[in-house]
């Protein structure tokens, strides 16, 4: 073979190479930890994003966890502020010294120690201010990663749902578990409107999506739309 031919044919060969590689590198799914913590046995998602680690929802233990795993934690974002959801947020923004962000309506739930023990609850907080709101958006940028928010109260108001589109992935927080729903019998709470919120929210996402709840097992859109009791 002429020496010409092939080192060209080599180049070539090497060029489709290299695109194989970028092609199936893009084509990788953004990587997530799952923890599972306190006595209502909540779990929180930590997301490697390309500026920064990420995480949703604070449960007890979850910091202790984060130090453990050699996480440099950038971001706390939350999904609601039920008090089972944020036992750790002092103290991951005391180790951390990361920005914290949430719905307006989450604010008081975290920044007033006395806020669920005016319900009769005998939950005490550390108090924290959050550094910045979230509210539904089609499109919001958290440390180079793309999600849209939606806002889907009725379990307690302010709860959001951030749903990566490229993954099919939804955190859904305490909206919508595998074979049930968030509970609505808490202060703020309204099962109608949590109900229609995940019928005209969520189901359209798309059957294939899978959901990452605030307890208890992943599960898809598909199979809730199929066989979960509160939302046939």
């Amino acid at each position: 073979m002429n020496p010409r031919l092939l080192q060209r044919l080599k180049r070539q060969s090497a060029k489709q190479n290299i695109q194989k590689t970028f092609w199936f590198a893009a084509a990788k799914p953004m990587k997530y930890q799952t923890f599972c913590g306190g006595i209502f046995e909540t779990n929180c998602y930590l997301f490697h994003a390309p500026e920064g680690a990420v995480l949703f929802d604070a449960p007890d233990g979850s910091c202790a966890w984060l130090q453990n795993s050699g996480v440099d934690l950038k971001l706390l974002l939350l999904t609601h502020g039920h008090i089972d959801h944020v036992g750790d947020v002092a103290k991951i923004r005391r180790k951390f010294n990361c920005p914290i962000g949430c719905h307006p309506d989450t604010a008081p739930m975290i920044s007033d120690p006395d806020f669920f023990r005016n319900f009769g609850f005998g939950f005490e907080i550390e108090p924290v201010t959050p550094d910045f709101f979230i509210q539904e958006t089609s499109e919001r940028d958290f440390l180079g990663v793309k999600f849209q928010v939606l806002e889907v109260p009725g379990h307690c108001p302010g709860s959001l749902c951030f749903f990566s589109r490229p993954e099919k992935l939804l955190i859904g927080g305490d909206v919508l578990f595998a074979g049930g729903v968030g509970r609505w019998d808490l202060p703020g709470g309204d099962g109608p409107q949590l109900f229609q919120g995940i019928k005209a929210k969520l189901f359209p996402l798309g059957d294939e999506v899978i959901v990452l709840p605030g307890h208890g097992p992943p599960t898809t859109i598909g199979e809730e739309r199929k066989g979960n009791p509160f939302v046939r």
